[in-house]
């Protein structure tokens, strides 16, 4: 096996893949989902409450505002326009602060408070924006709330349903880069008959499949990690991350290149990918549902590439916390390779007939 001509022929799916609209797709892939579910499912599972402020006064209510988490805060210097974008619903409440407002309160003095609500806002929201607004004006005048609230947390804390989302966008960006990109170049070079023109040189077949599989190596880290800094879940480890990537990387380049060499053409490509697909995705699925019962998604292969990814990227866990994942997703990508020898002197032994 020469690595001079593995290199070339490596060299030569990277010139010519940004020609192909598969390759396209798996570049725009990662960016539409990531468009998709943080923005649009995001925003609709988890409403962050909108307060306007009109300060006349530089009140301190404005700053304990400023200091609370999870409120978007927007300083407005007019009460009318405050008040329409209530109305419009493009802030679910506003608050006016006149002038002296602070000594009034500390003053025992009983100001007037303009505080909008808009109708169409969410009731979680309104009830947030409404204790805050309470809370710090009691924390202005001075007295003890009449009650002495304690949290009790029983369980984990859930996790932001956008976070949820990131294995299925990281399984796309696997599946595309990975397993799809590398099946069908290698299928396009049968149809072509450049597979034929190779074979004829010194090139060897085992030559030829150990480039399309590094090119599955390649692509799909770089677009898992790519998915992963999209949707903000690299975590605190990069290195870790990268282990993790690079490992599930070589599991589904080496899917990718078994159903390659069982392609006759590309037409039997798809029907091998969709007729595997849903086997592949299902681990992806049980991650939105942290309820169902989690032994299941282990009798799927991909379970053992996005579990890893999900600890050390999304939950901040370390590379030897999922080592015995690791381990497995390396011993099937082993157990791959017999499979696709045997395939592969099959696949020869057809085109030299022919």
């Amino acid at each position: 096996m020469s690595l001079t001509r593995i290199l070339k022929m490596l060299r030569k799916d990277f010139a010519l893949g940004p020609r192909s609209p598969i390759f396209l797709y798996m570049i725009l892939l990662p960016f539409a989902l990531t468009g998709l579910f943080q923005f649009a499912f995001g925003s609709l599972f988890t409403p962050q409450p909108r307060l306007g402020i009109v300060d006349a006064g530089n009140s301190a209510i404005t700053a304990a505002v400023e200091g609370a988490d999870g409120i978007d805060l927007t300083l407005l210097d007019d009460a009318a326009e405050l008040r329409a974008q209530v109305e419009a619903n493009d802030l679910d409440a506003g608050l006016v602060l006149p002038a002296g407002f602070d000594d009034a309160v500390r003053d025992g003095g009983r100001p007037p408070l303009q505080f909008y609500i808009g109708g169409e806002s969410y009731a979680s929201n309104r009830v947030i924006l409404t204790v805050t607004a309470l809370d710090a004006i009691r924390d202005l005048e001075g007295s003890a709330a009449p009650v002495d609230v304690e949290v009790v947390s029983f369980g984990e804390a859930g996790l932001p349903i956008n976070l949820r989302l990131v294995p299925i966008i990281v399984f796309y960006a696997l599946a595309l880069a990975g397993i799809f990109l590398p099946g069908s170049s290698l299928v396009e070079e049968k149809e072509h008959g450049t597979l034929n023109a190779l074979l004829v040189t010194p090139v060897k077949v085992s030559e030829v499949l150990v480039s399309k599989w590094i090119f599955g190596v390649v692509l799909a880290t770089v677009m898992s990690g790519v998915t992963l800094a999209l949707n903000g879940a690299l975590g605190p480890r990069p290195l870790d991350v990268l282990t993790v990537l690079v490992t599930g990387a070589i599991l589904v380049a080496t899917l990718g290149l078994l159903i390659g060499v069982l392609a006759k053409d590309s037409t039997m490509l798809f029907a091998l990918i969709k007729g595997t697909g849903i086997l592949m995705f299902a681990p992806a699925i049980f991650y939105l549902f942290p309820d169902w019962p989690q032994w299941i998604a282990k009798l799927f292969p991909l379970y053992w590439v996005i579990e890893p990814i999900w600890q050390v990227s999304v939950m901040g866990g370390a590379v030897t916390e999922v080592w015995f994942e690791v381990l497995v997703a390396l011993l099937i990508s082993a157990a791959l390779l017999p499979l696709i020898v045997v395939v592969a002197r099959r696949m020869q032994a057809q085109m030299v007939s022919q």
